[in-house]
């Protein structure tokens, strides 16, 4: 296998995720993957005619989010027609799904310069499901109104599948809320420190006047005594029924995991902000480096994906990340900075206590709870902030892993160069 090189990484600012509140919710999908892709060719000076190919997520491929947005943003950010494009759906795992594919292929020898990246615009989905429900489209679950796999595997709603998960482990509220604290304690240190300005690329509309240059969701203001006074959010979804007439989304996991009990504890202080954004990664093999005179500033050492219970959803990253270090030949002791999307605290608390992590170096820089989840661009996102990290703290190896609908993880390993 030949290196990926990675020789750039942005991202836009995440905005805010309530449509026609936040900054970024006019504006077209397609727009914010042009703007990356564009940051990514005017910084590096790439001839957009010798890319192979833009591969992209969108976990919401529905609406303007569809028909292949990853072709079409390179299209609207005026890239040679030659270059061709694909969107892929890994739910909340495609922003590093895509780096990985673009790893393979590079590795393979069979492609030479790939971007890889990532959109999500959190606020026009919310407002498209709105629309589709006063439509009259039912409710079908994650499983997409089919009985059959129901049976066989009951897929809950994972805020419902996060609150079973602490009660199975022993995570409490004060533990989940204490972590939400961190991350907008650490997320507010690292914009007051300027951590992010070298990925983070200003939004513009048409007309050339700014539409976003920074994160909108993070809220430093976050106190303790504020989180403790929310109300858990999925204490009603829990007893709904998943389709009318059917099981509720408690029952769906009690039915795997008779006995188990629990009071609800998540809530949006320390759960993911739903938010709009993109990302995008610039990778290439020692040819198109020396060819291009660039200088890489990472590769990627490893990059794996792993399945886990369905039912209970969100506990893959612990065997995902096992299963990357064994295939790097890296122990968690050569790892110099994790990052476990926090798209609820359990998650991220139980990845650090089940692989007993050295907290400080775990989301150094706040996590999704502080600054959003734009779902098919966060995996990209993670990936850029690491290496930024990286290269600020002068550490070695990144490891980057997230939960994703359906029991899943991928899980990336970088290297600093």
């Amino acid at each position: 296998m030949q290196n990926a090189f990675i020789i750039d990484a942005v991202r836009t600012p995440r905005g805010g995720g309530k449509w026609q509140k936040g900054a970024l919710t006019q504006l077209h999908p397609q727009h914010l993957g042009a703007t990356v892709l564009k940051a990514l060719v005017e910084r590096n000076a790439v001839d957009t005619a010798t890319i192979d190919d833009v591969i992209f997520s969108t976990s919401a491929q529905r609406g303007k989010q569809a028909g292949d947005i990853g072709r079409m943003s390179a299209l609207l950010a005026g890239f040679d027609p030659v270059v061709s494009g694909m969107t892929l759906d890994r739910f909340c795992g495609g922003g590093i799904t895509t780096v990985g594919l673009a790893t393979a292929q590079i590795g393979s020898g069979l492609e030479d310069i790939i971007i890889a990246g990532g959109v999500e615009m959190m606020s026009y989905r919310d407002h498209l499901s709105a629309l589709e429900a006063a439509g009259g489209l039912p409710r079908m679950g994650r499983d997409m109104g089919n009985p059959a796999l129901h049976e066989l595997h009951p897929q809950s709603n994972q805020g419902v599948c996060a609150d079973a998960i602490a009660a199975r482990e022993g995570i409490t509220r004060a533990d989940v809320d204490a972590l939400g604290l961190e991350s907008q304690r650490r997320a507010d240190a690292a914009i007051r420190d300027g951590r992010f300005a070298r990925s983070l690329v200003p939004v513009f509309h048409e007309d050339g006047s700014l539409a976003l240059d920074r994160d909108e969701y993070p809220r430093p203001q976050t106190t303790a005594e504020g989180l403790a006074a929310l109300r858990p959010a999925f204490g009603t979804i829990m007893h709904s029924p998943i389709v009318e007439g059917g099981e509720t989304f408690a029952e769906a996991i009690q039915r795997k995991y008779p006995g188990l009990e629990w009071d609800p504890i998540h809530h949006a202080g320390n759960s993911s902000g739903v938010v709009d954004g993109a990302a995008a990664i610039l990778l290439a093999s020692a040819d198109a480096v020396a060819r291009n005179g660039w200088k890489p500033r990472g590769r990627v050492v490893t990059c794996v994906n792993q399945g886990d219970c369905p039912t209970l959803m969100l506990n893959a990253p612990v065997p995902a990340a096992k299963k990357a270090l064994a295939k790097a030949g890296l122990t968690k002791d050569d790892i110099d900075v994790w990052e476990i999307n926090e798209a609820f605290a359990v998650v991220a608390e139980k990845f650090q206590r089940d692989l007993e992590l050295d907290r400080s170096k775990v989301n150094i820089n706040g996590g999704s709870i502080a600054l959003g989840h734009p779902i098919g661009a966060t995996g990209s996102m993670l990936i850029g902030t690491a290496l930024d990290e990286l290269e600020r703290s002068g550490g070695r190896y990144a490891l980057i892993t997230m939960c994703a609908a359906g029991g899943m993880a991928p899980a990336i390993i970088i290297e600093r160069l």
